[in-house]
């Protein structure tokens, strides 16, 4: 079996467990509307930059970060260019900008946003935000597995990417 075919079979073991239960797809919809181009991370860090002064820049850092990690997602998916879940057995659950599936954007910018987030609250952020966001792709049916692990990893990658540059330009 190819790698390919064993993807598409976790899709529809993921779709055929739990897609189907109540709230389960309408939850995983509202989650792609919030993560859709980072804007709901970018809201989140807006609302704690006006909120807590006091650590602004580190907010900001969030911000930067979603939309940081966003952005290279894009950029790894115009080169790869590796087509979305095209399967008779696997349903569609929402629309989606592009045709691209490698990296997930939203497991990138989610992760990215998770572990900023979490290191400024001191809240177990990446283990509460990141798994059900990275589940929500394959239950939408619009990523495979590997395309949410590789977001995931490059979100972490720029989330510490933003994290050293805090530290050399003194954030404390």
């Amino acid at each position: 079996m190819s790698s390919a075919s064993r993807e598409v079979k976790i899709l529809q073991s993921v779709q055929s467990t739990i897609a189907g239960k109540p709230g389960v797809v309408a939850t995983a919809r509202a989650m792609s509307h919030f993560g859709e181009h980072a804007f709901g991370w970018v809201a989140v860090a807006g609302i704690g930059a006006a909120l807590d002064k006091p650590r602004r820049r580190q907010w900001a850092g969030v911000a930067v970060g979603a939309v940081g990690a966003h952005a290279a997602s894009i950029a790894i998916k115009r080169v790869v260019r590796r087509p979305r879940p095209i399967d008779p057995s696997i349903q569609v659950n929402v629309s989606t900008p592009s045709k691209l599936s490698f990296p997930s954007s939203h497991a990138t910018s989610t992760t990215a946003a998770a572990v900023l987030l979490g290191r400024l609250t001191g809240l177990p952020l990446p283990a509460l935000l990141v798994p059900p966001m990275l589940l929500s792709r394959l239950v939408l049916g619009v990523h495979y597995p590997t395309d949410v692990l590789a977001g995931s990893a490059l979100g972490a990658a720029s989330a510490a990417a933003v994290l050293k540059a805090e530290q050399k330009f003194g954030e404390k």
